[in-house]
């Protein structure tokens, strides 16, 4: 029988008087919770082992409990209901949590925003809230990635500024344009533009008679306009997915689709393998780095099918334990350098 997960409870006086080592940064992080996590493919809980063996003092909290209080510092005092937190990699029981209490963001080093999309108007408000203290400096935090950016370049837009870069795209609320879109490419994708996960996704196919009620559907649900995209055959090889640290490629796994399946997501049982760099990936990762170091999009996953860039993922990038897994690195601990970098500088 599975075990279920039972977070141990431990008061704010046990981390004082037990502190487990050294404590160097104040590491916040804004994600969904901790106790349903994947410890054996979830970035962010790498991410935190590794804060956390450097000495580390972890924090975690819902973006739900975000509050900005006007009047206070640069442009207001952002805090938020949280935790301290001691992880390890112990299936059903990975986690210490201290007592809940209010913490001020603005006394953390380091925010890592974590939670996961969908990119709607309460994670674009989280972004607002964040932009108060995000910086270097007393009253301040680096936020990773930054706020300014992820809200400026939601993945399936920020990848429309490289369009030789990518296939055939279109972006419309206009059925008309669509079916045109479709009638030249025939072969298409139809997905939401602010989606996750692959969740949403449809390949319509020549001949495929419910485009009509599809559009009709989504846009009787939602204001918000579609991407659509000519269909890769090479998605059937895999789509893969790089992952950038400061701009610069540290590796990518591809992630072939399950049969009868259209989308190589890993939630919608897609298969991890291992993959080199070609030199079109390599290609790709120099025209596009050095817009996301400039931009402070430290952590980002982009996704590649055959030569054509489909997404650069900013808001909660996945993939550094399959990663680290097939090129026995660390990815958590370059991500975390490029951090102490930002710091120092």
């Amino acid at each position: 029988m599975k075990k279920e997960f039972c977070p141990l409870q431990l008061t704010n006086a046990f981390f004082t008087e037990f502190s487990f080592m050294s404590r160097l940064l104040r590491v916040a992080v804004q994600m969904d919770p901790l106790e349903q996590v994947n410890i054996d493919a979830d970035s962010t809980f790498a991410l935190m082992l590794e804060a956390q063996s450097r000495g580390y003092e972890l924090w975690v909290y819902p973006v739900t409990s975000l509050s900005l209080v006007e009047g206070q510092g640069r442009g207001g005092r952002v805090q938020a209901r949280a935790r301290r937190v001691d992880v390890r990699r112990q299936k059903g029981d990975h986690a210490l949590f201290g007592d809940e209490q209010m913490l001020d963001l603005g006394e953390t080093d380091v925010i890592l925003m974590r939670q996961d999309p969908p990119f709607d108007m309460g994670y674009i408000t989280a972004t607002h809230m964040l932009e108060h203290i995000h910086g270097v400096g007393e009253g301040l935090s680096l936020v990773v990635n930054d706020p300014v950016a992820v809200r400026n370049a939601p993945e399936k837009l920020l990848v429309t500024h490289f369009p030789h870069l990518m296939p055939p795209t279109l972006i419309t609320w206009d059925p008309r344009e669509i079916t045109a879109f479709r009638e030249k490419y025939e072969d298409i994708i139809v997905k939401p533009l602010y989606g996750n996960g692959g969740a949403g996704i449809f390949r319509i196919k020549p001949g495929d008679e419910n485009l009509g009620a599809l559009l009709e559907m989504h846009f009787a649900r939602s204001r918000e306009p579609l991407m659509i995209q000519r269909y890769e055959p090479a998605v059937r090889q895999g789509d893969k997915r790089i992952i950038l640290v400061d701009g610069k490629p540290i590796g990518g796994i591809n992630r072939v689709p399950a049969t009868g399946e259209a989308r190589s997501n890993m939630h919608v049982g897609g298969r991890a393998e291992r993959a080199a760099l070609t030199d079109r990936d390599l290609e790709i990762c120099a025209a596009i780095g050095p817009y996301l170091r400039e931009h402070g999009l430290i952590f980002t996953g982009i996704d590649v099918i055959g030569d054509w860039l489909t997404e650069i993922n900013v808001t909660s990038p996945t993939g550094l334990q399959e990663l680290d897994r097939f090129e026995g690195i660390n990815s958590a601990a370059l991500i975390w350098d490029a951090i102490e970098a930002r710091l120092a500088s």
